[in-house]
Formats: C-alpha cells, sequence, structure tokens
C-alpha cells in the first residue's frame, strides 16, 4: 500500500486495495495506484482525520493529545482472520481441498481471509467514520504485527482519502505529534514477514495436529513454538526422572577472633590433604562419584573430625583481596522483564505483560514488546538528568553506556522499556495516581532505566583459607570470603527508603573481619552438615523465556500466549511457581521427536526464526520459502535440509497412519523387584501406570509429577488395584457377593454381578449397587463390615417437619450430601453420613446453599480485595471443582492446587488470564447482561 508523506502536503489519496471479498488477498500482491477519484465521497465542513489503534484504552489516551480535529478510533485488534472452524469458511471455498486449512497453498499460499462475526459490527463503525474523515492515520504498534494489522485495515475497509502510516515508541504529547509530522509508508516487508509467520504457524499446526488426535487423544495441538517449548519442560521433567540423588557431608565452622567477637564463617574444602566432594562431584544419573580425586565425607568421619576440631587452634594460612568491579544490566526488553517481575514481584509473565500494556497504553512507559536494548537519544538526556538530580555528579559516567543486543534477529528500531517522555516521572510521583501492580512495575522499570546509565559499583573481595589439625585425619583446610563495596555505584538506584538508610547495597556486603597470615584463631561452633544433590529445577515461567530466548526460538510478543497455551491444552500445570509436564506432554514429545524430529529440533526451529527474520528485511521471499517447507524440494541442500527434501505435507503423507500409538503413548519407569517392566501410558481417560506384560493397570493421580512416580511407587499403587476385583464376603441380606474394585474414579465395593440378558446385553435395572471408598479407608484395611456400611446408603435420617418427605444422606460425585425433595446441601466430611440427626440437618437446610466441589464444605474463601477494582476475591467450589471468582469473571483453580493455599497474587493472575480468553473469543465478560423479555403468548 503507497501512503502519504507529510500530512501538511497536499497529499494523492491512497491506491485502493484489492476488494476483501476476493477472500485470496494476499500482502505482497500490491495494490494499483490510482489518481483522486472522481466520484465518492464529498468534502464537508465536518471532515476530521480519523485515527485508528488496536486498543480502546490506547484510543483515549491518544485522543487527549490530538483534540477536535480527530477521531480516534480502535480495531480491537486483528479485524480479520484465518477461518477457526468450518462454518467460518465461505460457502465458495468449501468444496476445495485447502479450505481446511485457510490457505491455498497450490496458488502462492494466499491466505483466506474472512471477518469473524465478532469483529464485524466494529468494522462497520469504522467503514461509517472514514465516511466522515478527509484523512486516515494508522496508528498500530510499530511491530510486525501491528503492520500487518494495519495492512488488514486498508484491505477491509478500502479508504478514498489519503492514508499516514503513524508510528510512535511511547503514547506521550510529544511522540504524538511528531508522529502526526512524520509520518511513513505502510512497510510491506513486515507485513510479508508477519503474514508468513502467520501462514506457517497455520501450515504446522494445521497438518500436525490432526495426527496427535488420531494417535494421542482429541483436542491436542501442535505448534512452532508452543511444540519446542513444551519438549523443553518435558527434557527437563526427564533429566529428574533419570536423577539418582547421592549424600555427602561437610563442616561448617564458626571461628573467634579475639575472644567472643567477630567472629568468622567458614566451610571445610579439605581434609587430608584431599578436597572434600561436593555436589557438582556427582554423577547426577548414577549418583557415583566422577572425580576420583575428591573424598566423600560420611557422618561417621564428619562426627569424629569435627570432635578434633573443638579442640584445635586454628590459624589463618593465607590472604587474598583482589578488586572486582559489577556493571547494571541492560535496560529492560520484553524477556527480561518477565523474567524480573516474576523474580522480584512474583508476577506471572500474563500478569506483567497485562500490566506493561495498561502502562504503556496510558503513557507511562514506552512499548513494552521490544527485543532491543537501545536508548533513544531523549531517553539517555533524560536518565542522566534525573541520575543527576537525584544522586549526584559523581554517580554519573562520562559517556551514555551502550548496550548490546543479545537477542537474535531484534527489532533494533524500537527502543528498550524506559518511562515514558523526555522528563522520567519518579515512582514517588506516580504512587497515589497508579494502581499499586502498576505502580511497582512502573518502580521496576524506572529503577532499572537509570541503573542502566549509572556508574559501576566497585570494591574489594577477600578470601582466606585457614588451617586446624584434625588428629588422624590429618590437615583440615577452611576457606571464608566476603567482599566491601568501596562506591556502590549503579546500586544506589535500588536503594531501599529505609529510615536507618539501609541500602541493597549494605544488603550485598558480606565483610570480614581484619585478618593477617599466621593469625591464630579459636573454634566457636563447629557443625557436621548433611547435603544431598538435588535435580534440575524445573522450568518456571520465566525460567522457560529465557531458554527461548537464548536459543532464539519465538519472539518477546508470543512468549506470554505459548506458556498459557501449553497450560490450556493440558501439556503444563503449575506447582507452586513450576511448569510441571503432563504425561500427555510426554506422549505428544514423543511422538514428534520420532516421526517429526525437525519440528521439534531446537536449531531447526532457530533457523526457522532466522528465515523469518531474513523476509522483513526482503533478503528472502515468503512464497518460495512457504514452497519449500510444505511442499518439499528434491535438490534442496540448505535452509531445511533433509526436512526441506519432502517437506511437511511428504513427512506426513509418508506413512503417520503406522505410527504405533501404543508404543508412542508408553513412558518406561524401569524395572521392579520381580524384573517386570513398569512403565506410564496414556489411555482414553487419561494417564495409567501398568506392569507391561499384564492386563492390570491404576489410574495415576492428577496431581503426581512425572518424577515422583517413580518404580517403587507405581509398584504400590498396582498392588492396591490387585486387591480390587476380589470377593470380601457376602451381604448377609440377599446372600449376593461383595466384591472390592479398583475403577477409574479409585477403589470402590459392588454387591453382586451385574444381571444380563441372553444376548449378553445388560438388564433393566440389572447394574449392581456401587459404593466408593471413603478418603481415610484403604483397601488393605476394609473389612466385610465397612462394605456393607457403604452399600448402606443412602441413609433415611428422618422427616422434615414441614414439608413431611423425608432427608436422606449418601456419597455423591463431588462428595457426602443430605437431599429432602430437591433441596440439597454438602456435608463436612464422610463420617456426618452416619451420625446426622434430623437436627443437624435441619441447620444445614436452614443455611444458603453452598456448590460442590474439591474445595472443602466450609463457606466460600476470601482471597482478598482486587488492586485495581477493588471487588472482593472469593474462592468457591463449583461443579468442576474450586475455581476463584471477582463476582463477574470465574476461574478454575490449576490442577493440584490447594484451594486454601490461593494467594491474591495467584487469584488476580488467574482472574485477568481468563479475562483475556474470554475476550480473545469474542466475549466481554463485563459487558451488561441484556435482561430477558418475556414471551408472550399469541392470542388463540
Amino acid at each position: 500500500m503507497t501512503v502519504s508523506g507529510h500530512p501538511n502536503e497536499s497529499d494523492p489519496p491512497a491506491a485502493k486495495a484489492r476488494s476483501p471479498m476476493d477472500g485470496c488477498s494476499r500482502p505482497g500482491d500490491g495494490p494499483k495506484d490510482r489518481s483522486a477519484p472522481t466520484g465518492g465521497r464529498q468534502k464537508t465542513d465536518q471532515d476530521a482525520a480519523l485515527v485508528i489503534v488496536e486498543s480502546p484504552a490506547k484510543a483515549r489516551t491518544i485522543a487527549k493529545y490530538l483534540g477536535p480535529g480527530f477521531i480516534v478510533e480502535s480495531s480491537i485488534g486483528h479485524i480479520r482472520d484465518l477461518p477457526s472452524t468450518a462454518s467460518e469458511i465461505p460457502a465458495q471455498y468449501k468444496e476445495q481441498e485447502w479450505a481446511r486449512i485457510g490457505v491455498n497453498v497450490d496458488e502462492r499460499f494466499k491466505p483466506l481471509y474472512i471477518i469473524p462475526s465478532k469483529k464485524k459490527s466494529q468494522v462497520t463503525k469504522l467503514k461509517q467514520l472514514l465516511k466522515k474523515a478527509d484523512r486516515l492515520y494508522l496508528a498500530t504498534d510499530e511491530d510486525r504485527e501491528g503492520e500487518a494489522i494495519a495492512w488488514h485495515l486498508t484491505e477491509v475497509l478500502q479508504p478514498d482519502v489519503p492514508v499516514h502510516r503513524m508510528i510512535f515508541d511511547e503514547i506521550t504529547k510529544q511522540a504524538i505529534q511528531e508522529a502526526l509530522a512524520n509520518p511513513r509508508q505502510l512497510d510491506m516487508q513486515l507485513v510479508n514477514a508477519q503474514e508468513a509467520r502467520r501462514i506457517l504457524d497455520r501450515l504446522y499446526g494445521y497438518e500436525i495436529s490432526p495426527v496427535l488426535w488420531r494417535k494421542i487423544g482429541p483436542k491436542l495441538s501442535a505448534g512452532r513454538v508452543q511444540s519446542v517449548a513444551t519438549r523443553l519442560i518435558v527434557e527437563r521433567e526427564r533429566e529428574r526422572m533419570r536423577f539418582v540423588s547421592a549424600g555427602y557431608w561437610d563442616i561448617e565452622a564458626e571461628l573467634l577472633v579475639n575472644g567472643d567477637r567477630p567472629r568468622v564463617l567458614a566451610r571445610l574444602i579439605e581434609l587430608g590433604d584431599r578436597r572434600i566432594a561436593t555436589g557438582k562431584d556427582f554423577d547426577p544419573a548414577t549418583g557415583q562419584l566422577t572425580r576420583p580425586e575428591a573424598v566423600v565425607l560420611d557422618e561417621k568421619n564428619a562426627d569424629a573430625a569435627a570432635r578434633h576440631l573443638r579442640r584445635a587452634t586454628f590459624s589463618v594460612s593465607q590472604v587474598t583481596e583482589k578488586p572486582f568491579t559489577q556493571r547494571a544490566y541492560a535496560p529492560f526488553i520484553t524477556s527480561t522483564l518477565q523474567q524480573e517481575a516474576a523474580r522480584k514481584l512474583r508476577f506471572g509473565v500474563a500478569r506483567t505483560m497485562r500490566i506493561a500494556q495498561s502502562l504503556y497504553e496510558n503513557g507511562y512507559i514506552t512499548y513494552m514488546r521490544t527485543d532491543s536494548t537501545n536508548l533513544s537519544t531523549q531517553a539517555l538526556n533524560a536518565a542522566r538528568g534525573r541520575i543527576r538530580d537525584q544522586f549526584g555528579a559523581e554517580y554519573l559516567p562520562d559517556h551514555p553506556r551502550v548496550y548490546q543486543t543479545k537477542a537474535k534477529g531484534a527489532q533494533e528500531a524500537h527502543e528498550a522499556i524506559r518511562p515514558a517522555g523526555s522528563s522520567f516521572r519518579t515512582p514517588q510521583e506516580l504512587e497515589g495516581e497508579l494502581e499499586p501492580d502498576a505502580w511497582k512495575l512502573y518502580d521496576l522499570i524506572y529503577k532499572r532505566t537509570l541503573a542502566c546509565q549509572m556508574k559501576d559499583a566497585v570494591g574489594r573481595r577477600t578470601s582466606v583459607r585457614i588451617n586446624a589439625p584434625a588428629g588422624e585425619f590429618g590437615q583440615a583446610t577452611f576457606t571464608a570470603s566476603g567482599r566491601v563495596f568501596t562506591f556502590d555505584g549503579f546500586l544506589r538506584a535500588y536503594a531501599e527508603e529505609k529510615g536507618d538508610g539501609e541500602s541493597e547495597v549494605e544488603d550485598q556486603d558480606r565483610t570480614l573481619p581484619p585478618l593477617i597470615e599466621g593469625q591464630p584463631l579459636a573454634a566457636g561452633r563447629i557443625d557436621p552438615r548433611a547435603h544431598m544433590t538435588v535435580p534440575p529445577a524445573r522450568y518456571t515461567e520465566a525460567s522457560l523465556i529465557k531458554e527461548l530466548e537464548e536459543r532464539g526460538i519465538g519472539r518477546p510478543s508470543t512468549y506470554a500466549t505459548i506458556i498459557q497455551t501449553i497450560q490450556d491444552r493440558g501439556y503444563a500445570w503449575k506447582n507452586g511457581t513450576a511448569l510441571v509436564p503432563t504425561f500427555t506432554a510426554f506422549a505428544v514429545t514423543q511422538l514428534l521427536e520420532k516421526h517429526f524430529g525437525e519440528l521439534v529440533d531446537f536449531d531447526f526451529t532457530a533457523k526457522m526464526e532466522d528465515d523469518l527474520d531474513a523476509i522483513a528485511t526482503g533478503k528472502l521471499e515468503s512464497e518460495p520459502w512457504l514452497r519449500v517447507f510444505y511442499f518439499g524440494d528434491p535438490k534442496a541442500h540448505d535452509g531445511f535440509g533433509d526436512f526441506g527434501k519432502a517437506g511437511l505435507k511428504g513427512r506426513i503423507g509418508a506413512g503417520w497412519d503406522k505410527i504405533d500409538a501404543r508404543q508412542i503413548s508408553t513412558i518406561p519407569l524401569g524395572k521392579d523387584d520381580r524384573g517386570q517392566m513398569i512403565v506410564a501410558r496414556i489411555g482414553r481417560y487419561g494417564p495409567y501406570v501398568q506392569a507391561d506384560d499384564t492386563d492390570k493397570r491404576v489410574t495415576i493421580p492428577n496431581d503426581l509429577p512425572p518424577d515422583e512416580l517413580s518404580v517403587s511407587m507405581a509398584s504400590k499403587l498396582l498392588e492396591q488395584a490387585a486387591l480390587g476385583d476380589k470377593a470380601i464376603g457376602d451381604d448377609p441380606a440377599t446372600g449376593k457377593p461383595i466384591y472390592l474394585k479398583n475403577g477409574r474414579f479409585g477403589n470402590y465395593v459392588q454387591l453382586g454381578d451385574p444381571e444380563v440378558t441372553e444376548k449378553g446385553t445388560l438388564k433393566r435395572g440389572g447394574k449392581p449397587k456401587m459404593a466408593s471408598l471413603w478418603p481415610t479407608m484403604t483397601p488393605e484395611t476394609l473389612t466385610l463390615k465397612d462394605a456393607l456400611m457403604l452399600l448402606s446408603f443412602p441413609r433415611t435420617v428422618g422427616e422434615h417437619p414441614e414439608t413431611h418427605q423425608p432427608i436422606t444422606v449418601q456419597d455423591g460425585k463431588y462428595g457426602p450430601y443430605l437431599k429432602t425433595g430437591e433441596n440439597t446441601r454438602s456435608l463436612e466430611n464422610h463420617e456426618q453420613l452416619g451420625t446426622l440427626t434430623v437436627e443437624q440437618a435441619l441447620k444445614l437446610l436452614a443455611q444458603p446453599k453452598r456448590g460442590r466441589g474439591r474445595v472443602d464444605r466450609q463457606p466460600p474463601r476470601e482471597a482478598g480485595r482486587h488492586p485495581q477494582s477493588g471487588a472482593k476475591l472469593q474462592v468457591k467450589a463449583g461443579r468442576f471443582g474450586p475455581y476463584v471468582t471477582d463476582g463477574v469473571v470465574h476461574a478454575s483453580l490449576p490442577r493440584g492446587m490447594d484451594p486454601n493455599a490461593l494467594t491474591l497474587d495467584k487469584a488476580v493472575e488467574l482472574l485477568a488470564a481468563r479475562e483475556q480468553k474470554l475476550r480473545d473469543q469474542g466475549k466481554d465478560p463485563r459487558a451488561p447482561k441484556p435482561k430477558r423479555r418475556s414471551r408472550k403468548r399469541k392470542s388463540e
């Protein structure tokens, strides 16, 4: 699209794009240039400029700076996209083979764009506003996605007025005015890159996902970055599953310099001229020592050596002092902001991005989706001026600091994330203006921006070696270290506001008293300490983002969505902050690794990212690149390598139906004491454990992490399941046998056998009575008396004095409850089934009704007040489990999370993620619900 230059010039109208009714228009086809239209709209005295942005919040902020001569409206994100369901495919394309994907792979990979029904009213509104405008400004974000949104707007709106591309990195009055004065043309290379990315992801997802449905289970999905991120999480869990822990001991000594004070804290490093083994000296896969020169100190020897050392005189053998310099980190990019907010503020990625988006749209910070560490001259001047005023000239370096961007393919045209404007507002100035969470994030950005332009922190680091005799063990050598900052430098920006003047600098000091070689020290506390090696930590949202970024996979703007998708698809769940993979994730990863290895290969995925960047810079053309990826090229020798010879279509067509679904869904755990291989498998109803040469299986608990499912635990689960399907006695009343069984939902008892017809079908009313074991019962200890008691329910407690209906108690899908007529109430525990009286039942029935679920049978628990809206947040029990609500939006708690341990921060994060998901689906959870109109009966 050709767009105009300076808005004050006499601009010709923009060329008219191809009609969206074409359905197969693609970026890069290029509209034809046209002169000014001879017909169409007529200029009126009320003409104004129409400015279109993505979000309503951004529109409101920009409108304040533009005045009455402008109409500012939002597109509310993308106004058109590829079809997401079969019903969205236009009738004229439904019979086309490629329509399922939404991309015409036979015609230069032309995308089939449609306007979703949820966006049609907004498109109509924009068209009406455009009729009143004499020029159009496209003010979407200055990145690939923003450029694509601008292109889609021109394609759909078909403007016959001058079109300007308006760009800015911050929403301040000065930035908006400069953007108005310096518009540019639509960058079709950026559009092509974004559309190639979108088409590639559609081809990847729509071709690979059906394989997962057929071989593993429904509702699964594959994605270019999503599948690689899932593989990383699975690989880390595999390391934890292979890990063998090792134990070792050392000795910690608190040594006295002069009588009682000061003290030196030291650690044993050598004993008898041999180095003491530490955790890094053990093989994580075997638990065996890998360095023969090291000695493993056990409890017995550690105690014996400690006894000698308590009576010994220690002597300083070496003192080493070295200067050190600590330099500030680079200013924030998207990924580092997400990581630091997680570390310091305990914010989830989605929560961080939601708050940062709000700060940007309201003019407090610059654009928050960036992978560049560049700072503009304006920003450098603002930072240096604030440093001089706030901390003094001694903290200001002679020249501005420049940081090299580490992210591959970074878009250097963007700035790093920083406070907006030519003069930074301090966090103190905004304390009453911003919501608490927004203030915390702004404070983090403000301090990081100032710190990156301040002088280095310098100091000296001291290390000492201390010797002492240890009896028959020979000489023991200890080490101690400390450091002192002689100039705090950039750390002063992080100084906390405490009355005693303490700062982050002082917290980092670890001082040692003055020591000289040969100086004697007295033994104070001498403590042997036990240690165990630990497996590698699971990924958190922040550490996964860091790993993806370092490998050059994905882009900052997509990380939050990818991590949420992984959890929504059931590939991972959060245990605290750690991402725990499910067994479904293991199966999906195994299938992709074995049959589509390149698609989850880290280097291959990073190479695709590099190619997409090359398309953005014009070094590659998107259509030939997509053709090799999808159809392949027998002559391909670089780029996609061997994968490029067959292409995605060829790889899927090369016998995917022969993939062994059972093998793919099997995760070996190891052999038990009898030599049987114990495996975990993914079945129709979820994961289960099975001894590979038997048919006996048992469901794996939902909240059990894979690395905790050891062979011994799996064998125990199978042993418990083996106790099922056995008769434990006969019912005295009917003479029928009572069986103990194990099913999908755990252990239960059954009265008699199913009654079947001659044809082998179940008779009407022939299903035997069943009852689940209570949580306090185990199969090993269950007696016939217990089984009869379980089968005795429902029990009639008595008669309701007002309705004269019976009051019964029984155990249900969601726990124990009482019932009279259609009225029910949950019971606190199963024991009440046997002890509840009529009086107690009437008291429960008089209380407000509560939902049943996995939350304990207590009234809703308050999680606190929402920091933005002030709404009361409550944890409740629902039909499908516990959830948190603010009265409007309801968000389910992640699997395995204890409802009573839900924090306010986590509750806010869950609600924000749920609300965003609803909005992505075109639903506004905050919109007022329409009143129901009573339907009048037609007169006969």
